[in-house]
């Protein structure tokens, strides 16, 4: 390792508890075809030789920890040194553009959801985001910027190799980890899904809250019934131009259910049980 035409001598790092250790105790890391695609591109750019040196450091435990972030991934790494070396890894996180694009075209199939919920990524995901002009795993070194604060001007340093197989492992785990490095966590893809299969907002508008009217105002309305034929949307405009809150339709939410696909002799689930819901709307309520 040079360091302005010097070297620096073999040292052994400082035993550490607790730190995140590497599940394989030997050969390749990565079990999954995503971890391993991941660990393929980094070795094509002539990382190979180089990453091996971490490989000790990921199975000593040497990595304290690790957080994956939209655009960045950064972990503290415990060297030779008594202060752990500080690591960051980035990426550019997709747009909020090209996310839009990546989430109608996932939409489109939920294949795709269902198997990353069950802990797989398909492997037809990767050409999904080609077919967009994106690329899910980095295509050349120039993408990656990464940043050690130890002395070793190698890169990647052992210290940034240990936490890329760590990493690789972390996506073995959850396959949302590699989405939220380029921009979007579970949480945020799932919700992002589900609006845009039921028609729903999406989360990150500016939503206004319901007019707050005090009970004593909606007495007299609080336990009308619409008027006969009244639609589920004239009834909430109702509602929002009177401040009032009234009750909608029985089989509204029937409405809003988005096409499931499921049928009862030929009739579609829903059509089925809008009189069920219809005939509970309409009966007297009893005390």
């Amino acid at each position: 390792m040079s360091n302005w035409g010097g070297w620096y001598p073999p040292t052994r790092p400082i035993d550490v508890e607790g730190g995140i250790k590497a599940r394989s105790k030997r050969g390749a890391i990565g079990q999954t075809w995503w971890s391993e695609r991941f660990i393929s591109v980094l070795e094509s750019f002539g990382m190979g030789s180089r990453l091996t040196r971490g490989k000790n450091y990921a199975r000593r435990g040497q990595v304290l920890d690790l957080w994956v972030e939209p655009g960045v991934v950064t972990a503290d790494v415990q060297g030779s040194r008594r202060k752990p070396y500080r690591v960051r890894i980035g990426l550019a996180a997709f747009g909020k553009a090209d996310w839009g694009r990546v989430i109608a075209a996932l939409t489109e199939d939920a294949w795709y959801a269902a198997k990353l919920l069950a802990g797989q990524m398909p492997e037809e995901i990767v050409g999904l985001f080609e077919s967009l002009g994106l690329s899910l795993f980095p295509t050349r070194s120039a993408e990656l910027t990464m940043d050690c604060t130890c002395p070793d001007w190698s890169v990647p340093c052992k210290h940034l190799a240990a936490v890329f197989y760590l990493l690789a492992e972390r996506f073995d785990e959850d396959p949302f980890e590699v989405l939220a490095w380029r921009g979007r966590d579970r949480e945020e893809l799932l919700g992002a899904l589900s609006a845009r299969r039921t028609g729903a907002e999406p989360a990150d508008r500016d939503e206004l809250p319901d007019p707050v009217v005090p009970l004593a105002e909606t007495l007299s309305s609080f336990w009308s019934a619409p008027e006969a034929g009244a639609s589920a949307a004239a009834v909430c405009a109702t509602a929002s131009a009177t401040g009032h809150t009234v009750r909608a339709p029985s089989d509204a939410l029937l409405s809003q259910l988005p096409p499931v696909g499921l049928s009862v002799r030929g009739v579609p689930i829903v059509e089925a049980l809008r009189p069920a819901y219809q005939a509970l709307g309409s009966a007297p309520a009893t005390v």
